[in-house]
């Protein structure tokens, strides 16, 4: 079962790459852009907790989207001397037309399989997930 499971895995892997490709991005900076969708603008460190990364590696991804445009530092309106992520027009629409994009290449892989199949999938991924 391990081999069926790492050879779906990396699978996925790889098709999740090629669905990121036309916008250049990394898995990791899709991540945050999907964070930062959901739950809207946010500390870095927060984002860091969400992504269960470290701090710096956070600072490396925002720095990495802000430079493309796609999020922005601003004052936390709470506290000064923080500050928040926030994503832009830009930014929103990537987020969105990433999360469309995955939505069909999920479509497609798991298409092949019965409507029965994948209610029973869904519900081994979840109790997975917890």
């Amino acid at each position: 079962m391990s081999d069926l499971f790492w050879a779906v895995a990396r699978r996925l892997r790889h098709q999740g790459r090629e669905t990121l490709e036309p916008w250049s991005i990394t898995p990791s900076q899709s991540r945050a852009l999907n964070e930062l969708r959901r739950h809207g603008a946010m500390r870095p460190g927060e984002l860091a907790e969400h992504l269960r990364i470290a701090p710096r590696s956070a600072t490396e991804v925002v720095d990495d989207l802000q430079e493309r445009g796609l999020v922005e530092r601003r004052p936390d309106p709470a506290d000064r001397r923080a500050t928040l992520v926030a994503l832009t027009e830009a930014g929103t629409a990537t987020g969105e037309a990433i999360r469309s994009a995955r939505e069909r290449e999920a479509e497609r892989f798991f298409g092949s399989l019965s409507e029965q199949d994948r209610a029973e999938l869904s519900r081994i991924l979840r109790a997975l997930t917890g």
